[in-house]
């Protein structure tokens, strides 16, 4: 299974994963939520290379154009809540996309135990399209198991691709394990080493949905 990992390379993405891994930066929500958005814009963009493409014959004022566009059907599903400006970034690409989002919750049996629930999911049909799975941080890939489960409900996608901005590298090998290898691509800004007895990612950047939307009771 291909795994990209954006932090081995250098581009202007690593400027915004820094950003928002930033104590003195992160605590703005409105630069935090913008910095999602613009990861997954990059991400968007880089993803597209992996698609399927064709030559169609655009009329201009003055001809006939030329122009090799993707073919592929897409839908971008995304786990609340913190996963919308992730969102929001790949749809500001994939503007004729459809698009399926999927609540995803811990509940906890004590500070350190909690099982994953899914609570809600909307989607389209997905059989034989592209599947794009976004959620911002995986810490064990428990939530993306879960969610891309329920997104079997709704039919068996042609490729899959799994969007995350920083995960470590326990999700990496539980979703490399779970979904499958000849049809998925991990795409990743940045792959962290551990998790904590909380199930946080270290160094992570502490909890995405509180720092950009605020703390929940």
């Amino acid at each position: 299974m291909k795994v990209v990992d954006f932090s081995k390379t250098n581009s202007i993405l690593n400027q915004y994963v820094s950003e928002i891994r930033n104590v003195e930066v992160q605590n703005d929500r409105l630069r935090f939520r913008r910095n999602i958005e613009r990861i997954g814009e990059i991400m968007a963009y880089e993803m597209s290379k992996e698609f399927t493409y064709s030559v169609k014959n655009i009329r201009t004022p003055l001809g006939i154009a030329p122009v090799s566009t993707p073919d592929d059907q897409l839908v971008i599903s995304t786990i609340l809540r913190a996963g919308l400006p992730f969102h929001q970034g790949f749809l500001s690409y994939f503007d004729g996309a459809e698009n399926a989002f999927v609540s995803a919750y811990r509940k906890y049996k004590d500070t350190l135990k909690f099982d994953i629930h899914i609570e809600y999911i909307a989607s389209p049909r997905i059989d034989d399209k592209t599947l794009i799975i976004t959620d911002p941080m995986l810490a064990t890939g428990s939530s993306m198991e879960l969610s891309y489960q329920a997104m079997l409900t709704k039919g068996h996608p042609a490729e899959i691709h799994v969007a995350s901005i920083i995960a470590s590298q326990q999700a990496i090998e539980h979703i490399k394990n779970i979904f499958p290898e000849d049809k998925t691509i991990i795409w990743c800004a940045a792959i962290d080493p551990e998790i904590n007895e909380h199930s946080y990612i270290v160094p992570g950047l502490g909890d995405a949905g509180d720092l950009a939307y605020g703390e929940k009771e």
